[in-house]
Order: C-alpha cells, then sequence, then structure tokens
C-alpha cells in the first residue's frame, strides 16, 4: 500500500497544505490581537483561512461564530485529501473520520443536556461529508430527548455504545461521551489491521498505540482529580489495549490512592519522559508535544505512506483548537507569554 508510486502525488499535496499551518509566532500575534475581530482580519490575511473567512465582515462577527468557521477548515481539508487519495488511502479515511461524526454527535448531545448550549451547524457536515456519512444531520441537530437522539440512530453503528448508556441508572453527558470515545478508538484501532499492511501498519500501531495509551492516562488522571470516579467507573472508559504499557502498570495507575502516588506510576511508565510530572496541569500540553513529535518522526521516516496524511489531519485540528483557544484569550484580555501558556503548543 505504501510506496513513492501510490503516495508521490498525494505527499506533494499534503506537504503544500502544510506548508500553510500557522507558525508559533504567527499563534503568538492572534493573541496579542485586540480583539475577536481583529483576530478575524488577521486571519484574513493568512492562506488557510483566507477562502472561508473572504465573506466574513471582522466588524459583525462575535466569538460564537468564528469556532465552527475555523472547525470547517479541518473537514474542507480532509475533503481535499479524500478526493486526491486512491481508495486504499480512502479506507484508512473512512476509518479516520469517525472522530468527526463523534465530534459532531457530543455536540448534539451537549444541546440535549444543555438547552443553552450553541445550536449545532450542520451546513459543513453536509458540504463536505453527506457520501461518506450515514447519519441524518438534521434529525439529530433538531432531536429533543435522548429516546428521540437514539431512535434516528437506530440503524448505525453509534446506536448500540450510547443505547447501553441509556440504561444505566445514572447517566450524564460525560458517559455518553466517554461511550462514543471508547467505541470509536476501539473500532479504529481494531481496522488498523485490516485497512493497512506493511510499513502503513507499522506506523500507524505506534501512532495509534502511543496516543490511545497517552489518552488512557490523561483520562486517569482527570477521573481521580476531577470526578473521583470509583475503579470500576474508570475501567469502564480506557481503551482496551496494551502497546508499551502493561495490564499491570495500567492497574497500578488506576489503583494510586492519590494524585501524587499517580503521578509516580506515570514517571514509571514509558511515557516518563513525555509527562512533566513537575507540572500535572500541562497533561494534555504534553501529550499534544508528543505526539506532533511521533508524528513528525513518522511523516520523515515514511513520507510516503499513512503517517504523513495522519500527521497533517492531527496537526491541522490541533491548529484550529489552539486558535480557538487564543480567541478565548483575546476574548478575555490574556495576553502575551500567559496567553500562549494556556495553548496546546510548547
Amino acid at each position: 500500500m505504501s510506496g513513492i508510486v501510490s503516495y508521490s502525488g498525494l505527499t506533494t499535496k499534503i506537504m503544500a497544505m502544510r506548508s500553510r499551518l500557522l507558525t508559533r509566532d504567527e499563534l503568538h500575534e492572534v493573541t496579542m490581537q485586540e480583539n475577536v475581530p481583529a483576530v478575524v482580519s488577521y486571519l484574513k490575511k493568512k492562506p488557510a483561512y483566507s477562502g472561508i473567512l473572504e465573506t466574513v465582515v471582522p466588524s459583525e462577527i462575535h466569538r460564537g461564530q468564528v469556532e465552527p468557521i475555523l472547525r470547517e477548515t479541518v473537514y474542507r481539508d480532509f475533503n481535499k485529501i479524500y478526493l486526491f487519495a486512491n481508495q486504499e488511502q480512502r479506507q484508512f479515511l473512512k476509518a479516520y473520520f469517525m472522530r468527526y461524526e463523534v465530534y459532531f454527535l457530543k455536540e448534539c448531545l451537549a444541546r440535549l443536556f444543555d438547552q443553552n448550549h450553541t445550536p449545532v451547524d450542520v451546513t459543513p457536515f453536509e458540504t463536505y461529508f453527506h457520501r461518506l456519512s450515514p447519519l441524518r444531520f438534521e434529525q439529530l441537530r433538531s432531536a429533543e430527548s435522548m429516546g428521540e437522539f437514539l431512535e434516528i440512530l437506530k440503524n448505525t453503528k453509534y446506536y448500540a455504545p450510547l443505547c447501553r448508556v441509556m440504561h444505566l441508572d445514572r447517566k450524564s453527558l460525560f458517559d455518553y461521551e466517554a461511550a462514543l470515545d471508547l467505541y470509536s478508538f476501539s473500532c479504529f484501532w481494531k481496522e488498523k489491521d485490516v485497512i493497512a499492511d506493511g510499513v502503513d501498519r507499522e506506523e500507524l500501531t505506534e501512532i495509534l498505540g502511543s496516543k490511545f495509551e497517552m489518552l488512557n492516562m490523561q483520562w486517569i488522571y482527570r477521573c481521580k482529580r476531577y470526578y473521583k470516579m470509583s475503579r470500576a467507573e474508570i475501567f469502564s472508559i480506557l481503551i482496551p489495549l496494551n502497546y508499551h504499557i502493561s495490564k499491570k502498570e495500567l492497574t497500578e495507575m488506576v489503583d494510586a490512592e492519590d494524585l501524587p502516588a499517580l503521578i509516580r506510576c506515570m514517571e514509571k511508565s514509558f511515557y516518563g519522559h513525555a509527562f512533566g510530572a513537575a507540572d500535572p496541569e500541562r497533561i494534555e500540553a504534553d501529550y499534544s508535544a508528543y505526539m506532533k513529535k511521533i508524528l513528525k518522526k513518522g511523516s520523515r521516516r515514511e513520507p510516503y505512506s499513512l503517517a504523513t496524511i495522519y500527521s497533517y489531519l492531527y496537526t491541522k485540528e490541533h491548529e484550529v483548537d489552539e486558535l480557538i483557544i487564543a480567541l478565548e484569550c483575546v476574548r478575555y484580555k490574556v495576553a502575551g507569554p500567559d496567553a500562549m501558556r494556556h495553548l496546546l503548543v510548547r
């Protein structure tokens, strides 16, 4: 599947798209803007955002309208890559695509749990994904109850995992979101051996194995710090795999009596060098930095492989996440070094 012949054109296209990603200095400049309209004016001058912001009048747009426009650039770039890819590469992209469906479903669920939540704009999903997704976007967005929401999903792969949560005695938005994450990540981990072989499979195994184990560590940390979840509850939301972390090590993390004990377990693990134990609040940024390092390494080692596709999409998604955080910093007058500390980049 991998090789110069099948990847040369796509790799060249992705390299051109990558050249449009924002630099750290440019992200810093975003945080230094006076207000949200000024940020929009700044982004309109950048190739990656000029097209989608072309008709936007900065003085007439507010913060809530900017985020979906920025996220649409991710879907647009995914669509560009998909249209350029061959049939084998599209199999990988179809598996990867689940993350966008899950994002949409989470937004719909958030609205069901909080009627003040910003309504979901289905236009980008219908524009870019109507051929890829069987989801009935408009109906899901308009559902008024969890029962109605599940009924609309009845003939899709998301029905069963959400239905299991529905039948729990106690359930929250967190439970539904965790069920979607666990299901989608587990599917991707299993499908990698079907959709890839040779170098592609090796690269995907390293990328996904590292990503999912580090996510498990993040979730354990959050569960213990913010949610006070029981042992069984924590295990129920973890992705079931062992790549660099053994079952014993994972169990020791879940059973850690307090946060300092958990940090010590994390320090002893394969990923101990990646997480800054001196500042556990940076755990998400440490994860992001480590993943970018792995993806950059994979893309350089095997530029004509799925690693290049995954690396670009991951980096683009995180750029948008960082821009959204930067917008919040501008909105609340947090500028300069203080603002950059809030971003996921180092």
